[in-house]
């Protein structure tokens, strides 16, 4: 008799886990399109759409580094309807630097990581400058005649940039711009002239000679930049760090349907085809199976050690300030050496213990 109530009882969720998606997915990328981040989603949107022969849709929702789509992520029904692609701002840099009005851990569930790529130092092709070295010498000599620019205040691509800035002593007048898409087009167009994206975005601009890469972050050459040195060979130790992405929903997510997107998201990454696709992009695919059940376990700890790196970059601007009066054009962030680098790092290194690429 127990093992029949039992059964009954788990009848909903096993109907919820068959019959999903009976309607559209909608899939929120925290970006405008044409960066990283689009091309995460829309290729997660394709692939479960053709495996779960269901509409998969994207909806792109710039702003605030990421926070005004997750906000409306947290918010949704978690019936699995609403998902978003998570990544490094909005559950790492974001909750480390802002006031937020959500809990990057609680109010979400990680589905499945999908990849990461290393960020790089690029410039407007009227700067006179193909070397890092050389472009820290035109810096130093001729700082009026360069404009910054980031994705958003606080993103990975912000703070790496700072911190090179701040490593090598340059003074910079910053732009932000809602998502690295807008900032690469006004590079493009001369309206800036330095910029630090993530390879993915940036490498059709690259192909197409329409910026040009100076250095490039992690511990070794990128496949396809082999001839692009690393900060690291440099002398410009602690660039290692990454944009890494993933599926995330709103908290509270059916296990049955968060299992079954986990599955089908690994299946699809698994395939020869979409790997091959993801690396040319320069998206390094990564399988974490049964992520859903460490997910907030590798969330907190993400958070957890960007809340303790904020700290330190709070003390160090203290000591900068009291020391040297040392002013920073950038508003909040200030020299660290690794701090962009281990807030982007931290979460794959977690996940790859618990699972398999």
């Amino acid at each position: 008799m127990k093992r029949f109530f039992l059964l009954f009882a788990l009848l909903p969720a096993l109907a919820c886990a068959q019959s999903y998606p009976s309607k559209a997915v909608k899939i929120i990328v925290p970006a405008q399109p044409g960066g990283g981040l689009d091309l995460i989603g829309r290729t997660v949107a394709d692939q479960l759409g053709r495996a779960m022969q269901q509409s998969f849709f994207v909806e792109n929702s710039a702003g605030g580094g990421g926070s005004i789509a997750a906000m409306a992520t947290a918010r949704a029904a978690p019936d699995g309807y609403t998902l978003m692609v998570g990544y490094v701002g909005t559950h790492a840099t974001n909750p480390a630097v802002r006031k937020l009005t959500y809990d990057a851990v609680k109010d979400f569930t990680a589905v499945a990581m999908v990849g990461g790529t290393p960020n790089l130092l690029v410039l407007h092709p009227a700067v006179p400058a193909t070397d890092l070295q050389g472009f820290i010498d035109y810096a130093k000599k001729n700082p009026s005649k360069l404009n910054y620019g980031t994705g958003g205040i606080g993103l990975l691509n912000h703070l790496a940039l700072e911190q090179f800035r701040a490593a090598a002593g340059l003074d910079a007048v910053y732009g932000h711009y809602r998502g690295i898409g807008p900032a690469l087009q006004d590079l493009i167009g001369g309206q800036i002239q330095v910029l630090m994206p993530g390879l993915a975005a940036a490498l059709p601009h690259i192909r197409n000679q329409r910026i040009r890469p100076i250095a490039i972050t992690g511990l070794k050459r990128h496949p396809l930049q082999p001839d692009l040195p690393t900060f690291e060979e440099l002398g410009f130790p602690g660039f290692d760090g990454v944009q890494w992405y993933g599926i995330v929903g709103p908290a509270k997510l059916p296990a049955e349907v968060t299992a079954k997107l986990n599955a089908e998201i690994n299946k699809a990454i698994a395939a020869p085809e979409l790997r091959q696709r993801l690396a040319a992009e320069a998206i390094d695919p990564r399988r974490i199976r049964r992520l859903h059940a460490v997910g907030e376990r590798a969330l907190r700890q993400a958070g957890a050690r960007a809340q303790h790196l904020a700290r330190l970059a709070a003390e160090r601007r203290e000591i900068d300030a009291r020391r040297k009066n040392y002013f920073c054009k950038s508003e909040k962030f200030v020299r660290t050496l690794r701090w962009p680098a281990a807030v982007g790092a931290v979460l794959p290194e977690f996940l790859l213990q618990v699972g398999a690429r």
